[in-house]
Order: structure tokens, then sequence, then C-alpha cells
């Protein structure tokens, strides 16, 4: 996308997080369409808030969007659109976006979910995962914590009761995967689900309590599933890595520099491990060490499962912290330099369909 949509995404945060909600979404509105008018047609998003202090539901894509009848748009713009979803475990706003290339037929969806202290806004911008939507026409959902589950925004991948299926935040995550599935033309074999540290470690756990709903995942800078059961022991696996479990069949990317002094690089490790362990692994090359002009080196691992298709694979960023690679610095938590994060994830996810894994 353009320097000037950049501007824009930056002009975005900035409204935000002074608390100019309203006018932040109006903004994007407008960067998306090209236009000073906003949108051209399409439902328009309701105002941000975790949620919704003004009492007005955000708008949802409609069922008649969903089958088939795309909103209108430019030729090259998508659409962002802020929604709700509400169910038994609770409810939690959530951002979709909509590619220009979207025309009503099953294209891939990818669940993205931010770490501590971010957004849904803040994230979409960092990752430039849009960008890539754009590129390659799949969806791009980001589901944002409540400060009412967790006073500055964690998935609390760490409790108990967000470690199953059916209940919590889990239960919640994958019903907003279903609702945009149920909203827009989606292929279900290419749904997949990726996120930066506590959202990386979040799904870690929606690869190990919904297997059979995501194709593959991507765990960047995060920790493995059952690695803690609580505040204290998730501090101290930040540090040691703890004990994960070593329950998940899907495929896994896993991403992680090796400077990382908030989650320590073993992490990375021990995600590895426990999917090497969960089976389907029948050789493996590298590690390879990479260096590329304007971006940081990193050592690539990747294990090949008995289909001949990459089932596993790790990049290590040399000197790299806890932060997104190849991330625009209108977000949080990045780091401009590459190696490019979202590029491989979607490279890697690609690769997969759910029938692959599913039994």
């Amino acid at each position: 996308m353009s320097e000037h949509w950049n501007r824009t995404m930056a002009d975005a945060l900035r409204l935000t997080r002074a608390g100019q909600l309203a006018q932040a979404t109006t903004l994007l509105q407008r960067g998306l369409a090209g236009t000073a008018g906003g949108p051209a047609g399409g439902p328009q998003p309701g105002a941000a808030g975790a949620e919704d202090v003004g009492g007005h539901e955000p708008a949802r894509l409609s069922s008649a969007q969903a089958g088939g009848q795309a909103p209108a748009r430019t030729a090259s713009a998508g659409e962002s659109h802020r929604c709700r979803h509400s169910e038994t475990a609770g409810t939690r706003i959530y951002d979709v976006y909509v590619p220009g290339g979207y025309r009503g037929d099953p294209i891939p969806l990818v669940v993205m979910l931010h770490g501590g202290k971010q957004n849904a806004l803040d994230f979409a911008a960092g990752t430039r995962m849009n960008e890539l939507a754009e590129r390659h026409t799949f969806l791009v959902a980001y589901p944002e914590q409540s400060r009412a589950a967790n006073q500055s925004g964690y998935w609390n991948w760490f409790s108990p009761s967000h470690q199953e299926a059916g209940a919590g935040e889990p239960a919640i995550i994958a019903g907003i995967t279903r609702q945009v599935m149920g909203d827009l033309a989606v292929d279900s074999a290419r749904v997949y689900v990726a996120g930066l540290s506590a959202g990386g470690a979040m799904a870690a756990v929606m690869a190990a309590t919904y297997p059979d709903l995501y194709a593959a995942v991507g765990v960047h800078s995060g920790i493995g599933y059952r690695a803690a059961h609580d505040v204290g022991s998730a501090f101290a696996a930040m540090r040691t890595g703890g004990t994960p479990s070593a329950t998940a069949t899907v495929p896994l990317i896993v991403i992680h520099g090796d400077r990382d002094a908030i989650v320590a690089p073993i992490n990375a490790e021990k995600l590895i491990g426990c999917r090497l362990a969960a089976g389907d692994i029948t050789s493996q090359v590298g590690p390879i060490t990479v260096r590329a002009d304007g971006a940081r080196p990193y050592t690539r691992t990747t294990y090949y499962g008995s289909e001949a298709v990459a089932v596993a694979e790790s990049l290590i960023v040399h000197g790299g912290g806890h932060a997104w690679y190849g991330g625009n610095p209108a977000g949080t938590y990045t780091e401009p330099a590459g190696p490019n994060a979202s590029a491989e994830m979607i490279r890697f996810f690609l690769l997969h369909k759910a029938t692959s894994h599913r039994g």
C-alpha cells in the first residue's frame, strides 16, 4: 500500500490513543476508499470501543453479502468492518478486513490475535497483514481483548479457564472465527490463526483446543499451550518456557528473536519440541542461516511430514527483540527490519488445508 495509507494508519492510531475513536474510524473509512467521501457502499463500522459505550452494536456484514453480493468498493481498496460477537462465554469486538479482490467466492481467512497493550487497529497497522490480504486475496479477522477481561488487554492464555474448548476465550475466538465464516464466503479448509506475544500464546491455545477449525498456526514471540496455570507461572514460563503440552498436531510456524528480553527464546524451542512430539515428522532441513540486505540474519529450520509438506518451521532472528519483524512502525511492538514475519506466515499457511491434518 501507499505511503498515504501508512500516514492514514498512523493518524488513526494517534486518534485512537487520544480517545477519539469515532474520528479514527472515519479516517480509516476514507483511507480505505481512497476518497474523502468514505467507502463506496457496504455496511458502515460503528464507533470503536471494547464495550461500545454508545449502546449501538457495531455493524456486521449482512447475510446477503455473505451469500456472494460483495460490498461495493473501489477497484483496488478493501474495507475494514468493526463487528461484535456475543455468546455464553462472553462478548468481544473484532475487526474484519475484506480485500478488494473479494467477489463472493470462498477465500482463506487469517485470524490475528494481538499482544498485550495492543488492540485490533494497532495490530493491523503494525503487522501490515491487510497489505498481504490485498495481494493474495484472503480475509483477516482481528479479535480484540476486552479491558474488562484483562486490564492490560492481554489474552488470558495462562488461565485454566481459558485453556479448554467450549469455554472462556477459546470459545469466543472460535465463535468469532465461525461468525466470519458465516458472514462471508470462507474456504473452510484454509482458516488460520496467528498471534504475537500473549496473542501468540493464545494462538497456540486455539491450535490445541480447536484443531479441526484451523489449518495452521503462527506463533510470534509466544509461549506454548499449558506452559502456565496462573499469573505467577506465566511469568516463570516467559523466562523458562515452562512445560507446555504436546497435544496440537496443527502445522506450526514459530518466529522469535534470540535477544527477546520479555519472552525468552527458549519458548520457541519448546513450541517446536511440542509439535515434533505430537508426531508426523519424517525429515528435517536446516538449521540454515539466512542473510539478506536490509534484514536481520535469521536461522530457519523446517520439519517435513509424511506428505512431504512442511508441518513445523522455526525462524530465529539474530539480534531480534520482542517485536513483529518486518512490521510498520505506525504500530507498537514492531521491528521494520526483516525477515517479514507476516509474509513468512502467509507463505507457510497457504501450504496447508485443514484436510491435511484432520482425523
